[in-house]
């Protein structure tokens, strides 16, 4: 019998970003990565495979990640005016990490990453930020042209590789927070859905308490 309630919701995950001084290039090639910085997956735990790999850096110019897709078969479709309708992927963050709270302050962001989608022939990856809905207060606006963005692009996937600077992160202060709340999901016409704690149906895009939370954590 399958669950109503995913098993990830009764656990309130926490693991470390690594500290990179000289963190992997964004060029979409995955050089420079390796298996300390790759995110845990959770799907197992409700008997769900991941089809992505994750990995995620700090250092106090900001936060660097990158992640590969692999199995697909369909072509890529990635709209920044629809960021949720096809390919690709959703970041938040909370650099309060305020587990307690139901709604998203001005220290929660939401950022979306797509592989494709901008430039003359939409082949370009695009890098955007997106409202919270229902947030008590909305963070600052930033320009998300500042982020780094590259993608590379295959018949069965793609890798995907960015750079959010420290000045587009609202109350980014790893020295005095260093733990911050963290979530992503990564959307999928050939998969479905990859997320780290739940789904958007148990109103993770909305609900800071049901993302992870992530040590800062240094050398």
């Amino acid at each position: 019998m399958t669950s109503l309630i995913p098993n990830r919701f009764l656990f309130d995950f926490e693991f470390p970003f690594r500290h990179r001084s000289d963190p992997p290039p964004v060029n979409g090639k995955l050089g420079g990565w390796n298996d300390a910085e790759l995110l845990p997956t959770l799907g197992e735990l409700d008997d769900r495979d991941d089809f992505a790999d994750v990995w995620a850096c700090w250092n106090e110019r900001g936060l660097h990640f990158a992640f590969r897709v692999t199995g697909k078969t369909k072509p890529l479709s990635c709209n920044p005016v629809g960021s949720r309708k096809g390919d690709g992927v959703r970041i938040c963050t909370d650099m309060r990490d305020a587990r307690s709270l139901k709604r998203a302050t001005r220290t929660c962001q939401q950022f979306y990453l797509l592989p494709t989608g901008a430039g003359p022939d939409k082949d370009q990856p695009v890098a955007g930020i997106s409202r919270i809905n229902r947030a008590r207060d909305n963070a600052p606006q930033v320009e998300t042209r500042r982020i780094k963005v590259a993608s590379s692009i295959s018949k069965t996937g793609y890798t995907l590789e960015a750079h959010i600077p420290a000045d587009c992160l609202s109350g980014f202060d790893p020295a005095e927070h260093p733990r911050i709340g963290f979530y992503y999901i990564i959307e999928d016409r050939d998969h479905g859905r990859q997320y780290l704690t739940v789904g958007d149906d148990l109103f993770a895009n909305v609900d800071p308490s049901t993302w992870a939370t992530v040590v800062l954590q240094r050398d």
